[in-house]
Order: structure tokens, then C-alpha cells, then sequence
């Protein structure tokens, strides 16, 4: 199992507005491709930034979904043009567990 950790910068004063269009549009379709483990936003330390993890069996799998993703007509023409916009930059992780990590 792993787990990917995707962190967004959001344009200021965009944060509740990339939530909400995620909430409404965005979660749907990817549901579809991944597993969400959980999704945050800051309030302290570095502001503006959506942070969210995602549960694959392998890199494989992960690379096989994200490619079924960025072909979903919905994903891109419902949800990326809507979303990009209010992005400055992101960044993408993938997490192995250690052996005591209580997910694995």
C-alpha cells in the first residue's frame, strides 16, 4: 500500500473557493480513481495550502488511475478548468509506511 500527499497552493483569498468547487464537483469524479485518506487546509505556518492524501495499492495501480483520470471528459472539462485558476503550485509525495505506522 501507499499513500500519495498532494499539497496546493491556493491563490490567496481562493482557499474556500477551491474547498467548495473540490466539494461539489472535484470529489465526485476522482472518487472514482482513488481512495481519499483525508484532505486539510492551513490556518497556521504556511497559509493558503490544501492538503490531501491518497491510498493506492502500488505505483502501478497509482499511475494507471491518474492516466484514466486525466482522460475523464467530466475531470477535465467540468472540474479542471474551474479549478487551475486558482492554483499557484503543487506538489505531489508518495509516502511508504514505516513498520510501525499505525496506516499502512
Amino acid at each position: 500500500m501507499i499513500h500519495e500527499m498532494r499539497t496546493y497552493s491556493v491563490k490567496i483569498g481562493k482557499t474556500q473557493e477551491y474547498l467548495q468547487l473540490f466539494e461539489e464537483i472535484g470529489l465526485a469524479i476522482i472518487s472514482k480513481y482513488a481512495k481519499l485518506v483525508g484532505y486539510w487546509y492551513t490556518e497556521i505556518g504556511e497559509l493558503n495550502q490544501i492538503i490531501h492524501i491518497w491510498e493506492y495499492e502500488s505505483l502501478d495501480l497509482r499511475a494507471e488511475r491518474r492516466k484514466a483520470l486525466y482522460s475523464d471528459p467530466e475531470w477535465l472539462e467540468e472540474f479542471i478548468p474551474k479549478a487551475m485558476p486558482l492554483l499557484e503550485k503543487q506538489e505531489s509525495k508518495i509516502l511508504y509506511p514505516a513498520a510501525f505506522s499505525p496506516i499502512k
